[in-house]
């Protein structure tokens, strides 16, 4: 990972400084150079049979198409960086590809189960096979295994874990593709036999998913497994390993689902089963599955899903009915784990641990979770101590109860284990006021709970599916938080196969026909052009472009002939603003704002960008005709929408602010109408939110381009319901899914989907970002830099940081009295340009470095003329 010293190099998803297995021939690399380095660069490539070639790269941050010739499978290469060539290197990466084609899998998927029964849940299989290693160990170079599953699955060889990875391969939409994980083993393999061990159960592959009952087995009745174990030796040979008499036996979890959780027998274990010189002669031959479907198998874009913290509780209470509850003082996608047996627990005895987001009044609040009851159970075994946390099922919760737990439990007996998928942090925001700050870390939070393996809208109930809305509104956000490029990118994969499938964007990806009308929806499907489009803003990178080009343009030409090539799309079902406040607690979609108006406006958001792209790509014709579409898009909003003054027909903060910020408005005095109003509307509200998932993430993006600074502040610090920080101020650690899923009194939101961790109202935080501390780029890959702060809300500094393609950029003021200090960094190889508040028309244009600027200035809150705000701040 980067430091200030030492620069950083990666490869296609930033991952680190090592890349095994990865699925490209030609990746793309990325650097970060230290600042001493020399305006141009030279890449080096350094190959196993001692080839070294040159490249000429770019400067000390840079961003190229891979130079060298095209990697083959199994093919291992050092990258350098280097000032000039011969210099020592910079910085360097060693990345190794994968199995890249179809020939190169010679194993078979074998499978435990070819007749389990559906629609309860299954135990999980444990699987062995032998193998001797086929030479002297001394001279094994390298040892690989890749491994895949229909199911999940955890590796063991020779007794010991494999990896770190938990929900192994994750959750593609496994008709189309399949991942597939490359392990290094080389310290693992010993001479002579060698084992390895698997762990199976169903997962999303063939358990239950989805909600209103979910659906069961949706890909498939047989969950397998395909292991090939590859060694290299020293004289260059490769040898793929005979995985011979591979058995298989049920395991001590004898139940286990993602939604209910797992029971673990400890009474059932078996000492070393995955070690050479185990008896398996009671286990049973496993099936070799012929009929595994043709599709893809491919290598992951993203780290995996692992454990990435552990957090201990912040207090431990015995209730009177005998459970021991803990609250972990955070809201987690996770784990307990548990240090059983020993300490009395007799043989036999269970204990039950039980999950939850939030109390009400003085029990655990289980209705929002549904039928995901989201309960484990361990069966002592009454031997000797041990740790002990469920495999094959995750839960979203702050608070667990323990039931059966004999004697006192001290908080080191016990973790929360957070898991999600291994992502680098970069993005951090901070103020004077904790309130906010605490705002910006439940982004944060739900924003990793929800990014298991795929962007789900929550991890507790019975749902969790990739909802294409929220990711749509939340994308330019988590990229600025994590670095989830490789995420987003798998996931825009399965969209396309999903697509192309049912003929247009489905609503959530991959798609469970679980009951949920399927049908094209505006802000959802347009997720296939401007999730993509956000990667590109935030990377510089094309090929992500170029690889969902034609995505994209299906999902504008549906919609262009759904309007009948008028650009008014007036017809059909739409979700409209999500989540309005003032929508029934059961009809969610039935919001204020007009449906069909949404619809168009996003009509001419994506047809737009779709001709940015095409430009892009170098597709000159395209970008005319998408133009053209968006011309007439923009041409029939104006003639249904707005009137000639610039009055909305749809008379809403949502409405207004999507054309504000759309741009779809005729003129300054259009504009100036529109932007009056919307701010009499949400003064008029009291500075409560009135918006849903549509306006919310560009309400106050619209009120600072209406000139209403002072009324964006009054807005994002309110803290009574329905507000951002009304969520704060009850004591949320994480984003809601609905403005009063917790009410004043406490009590949960009576509707039946009430969750506790969506993230997609958290996409405000990018408006923390770019306006509140004034860091924004102004074209891809944060090669130039905007810094442009607008101070107050009583705010007396802010500032945000982001780890950069480009490097470190920052943004930071401070206020006090009257003098504003503006303190801006800009790394190797970008410019920026610094527009100060209160200074009209004043633009300073600065280089790499560190640069502070310092002006008279008062917020309008400040202003003895501003008119009364009828709410405080928090």
């Amino acid at each position: 990972m980067r430091t200030t010293a030492e620069g950083e190099l990666w490869l296609e998803d930033r991952r680190g400084t090592a890349t095994l297995g990865i699925g490209e021939a030609t990746p793309r690399l990325s650097w970060i150079v230290p600042a001493q380095a020399a305006p141009i660069v030279h890449l080096c490539a350094l190959y196993d049979d001692g080839r070294r070639v040159w490249a000429t790269g770019s400067g000390p941050a840079g961003s190229v198409a891979w130079p060298f010739a095209p990697l083959t499978s199994r093919e291992r290469v050092r990258v350098s960086v280097h000032a000039a060539v011969e210099d020592p290197a910079l910085v360097q990466a060693e990345v190794e590809a994968g199995l890249l084609i179809e020939d190169d899998w010679t194993a078979d998927f074998v499978s435990p189960s070819p007749s389990a029964s559906s629609e309860k849940l299954r135990p999980a299989y444990l699987m062995r096979a032998r193998w001797h290693a086929p030479v002297d160990l001394g001279a094994i170079s390298r040892a690989r295994l890749y491994v895949t599953s229909h199911g999940v699955h955890e590796l063991e060889l020779n007794g010991e874990r494999v990896g770190n990875s938990v929900l192994d391969p994750g959750w593609t939409s496994y008709r189309h593709r399949l991942r597939y994980r490359t392990h290094d083993v080389t310290a693992a393999v010993r001479a002579g036999e060698n084992v390895i061990g698997a762990w199976l159960a169903d997962g999303w592959y063939r358990g239950r998913i989805g909600f209103d009952g979910g659906l069961w087995d949706l890909y498939g009745e047989d969950v397998s497994l395909l292991a090939q174990l590859e060694i290299h030796t020293d004289d260059g040979r490769r040898h793929v390993a005979e995985l011979s008499g591979w058995k298989w036996a049920f395991s001590p979890i004898t139940a286990v689902g993602l939604y209910e959780g797992e029971t673990y027998d400890a009474r059932l274990e078996q000492s070393d089963w995955s070690r050479p010189g185990f008896d398996d002669s009671g286990w049973e031959d496993v099936s070799t599955v012929v009929d595994v479907g043709v599709v893809p198998l491919e290598a992951p874009t993203a780290g995996p899903v692992t454990t990435i913290e552990t957090l201990k509780p912040v207090s431990v209470q015995r209730r009177p009915n005998g459970r021991v509850r803990l609250d972990f003082g955070q809201n987690i996608s996770g784990r307990l784990r548990l240090r059983m047996d020993g300490g009395g627990h007799r043989a036999g005895q269970v204990v039950r641990l039980h999950h939850a987001e939030v109390l009400e009044g003085e029990e655990l609040a289980v209705r929002p979770l549904r039928t995901a009851v989201s309960i484990d159970e361990y069966v002592c075994s009454g031997e000797s101590e041990r740790w002990w946390s469920p495999r094959f099922t995750l839960h979203g919760f702050r608070y667990a109860e323990i039931e059966g737990w004999t004697g006192e439990l001290a908080t080191e007996d016990v973790l929360a284990e957070v898991v999600h998928t291994e992502m680098q942090r970069t993005g951090w925001f901070s103020s004077s006021n904790p309130a906010l700050n605490r705002l910006h870390e439940n982004v944060v939070w739900s924003m990793r709970d929800n990014f298991v393996d795929l962007p789900t809208d929550c991890p507790q109930r019975d749902e969790r599916v990739g909802w294409t809305g929220d990711i749509q509104v939340f994308a330019p956000t988590a990229l600025f938080l994590h670095a989830c490029h490789g995420t987003l990118d798998g996931w825009l994969r399965d969209l396309w196969a999903e697509q192309r499938l049912a003929g247009h964007v489905p609503l959530f990806v991959p798609w469970v026909p679980c009951g949920f009308p399927d049908f094209p929806t505006a802000v959802w499907g347009d997720a296939a052009v401007l999730v993509p489009w956000a990667i590109h803003q935030h990377s510089g990178d094309t090929s992500v472009l170029a690889r969902q080009y034609d995505s994209m343009c299906a999902w504008v030409d549906l919609v262009e002939k759904a309007t009948g090539g008028t650009g008014l799309w007036d017809r059909g079902h739409q979700l409209g603003d999500w989540l309005d406040p003032a929508a029934p607690p059961d009809e969610p979609g039935n919001g204020r704002t007009d449906k069909h108006l949404v619809a168009t406006a996003y009509h001419v958001r994506s047809s737009r960008v779709l001709s940015e792209v095409a430009a892009v790509l170098g597709r000159d014709e395209d970008a005319r005709r998408y133009r053209e579409v968006a011309a007439r898009a923009a041409n029939s909003f104006q003639r249904h929408y707005v009137t000639p003054d610039g009055r909305l027909v749809s008379d809403t903060p949502t409405a207004l602010s999507l054309a504000l910020v759309f741009d779809l408005l005729d003129g300054p005095a259009q504009r100036l109408v529109a932007g009056r109003r919307l701010s009499e509307l949400v003064r008029a509200g009291g500075y409560r939110i009135s918006t849903g998932f549509v306006g919310t993430p560009i309400v106050c993006d619209a009120l600072v381009q209406a000139g209403d600074v002072d009324g964006a502040y009054h807005l994002l610090l309110n803290d009574e319901c329905p507000s951002w920080l009304y969520a704060v101020s009850m004591g949320a650690t994480t984003i809601w899914e609905r403005w009063d899923s917790l009410l004043p009194d406490g009590s949960v939101n009576p509707g039946g989907m009430t969750s506790f961790n969506h993230y997609a109202l958290g996409a405000v935080a990018d408006f923390m970002h770019r306006v509140v501390a004034g860091l924004d780029k102004t074209g891809p890959g944060y090669q130039r830099l905007r810094f442009a702060p607008r101070p107050g809300g009583g705010l007396t500094h802010a500032g945000a940081r982001h780890d950069a393609p480009t490097g470190t950029v920052a943004s930071s003021w401070v206020r006090e009295g009257a003098t504003l200090t503006v303190t801006v960094e800009v790394p190797p190889g970008a410019s920026g340009l610094v527009v100060l508040p209160g200074e009209t028309g004043a633009e300073h244009e600065v280089g790499a470095g560190t640069h502070t600027f310092q002006v008279s200035y008062r917020p309008a809150e400040e202003d003895p003329a501003r008119p009364e705000r009828t709410t405080r701040m928090a």
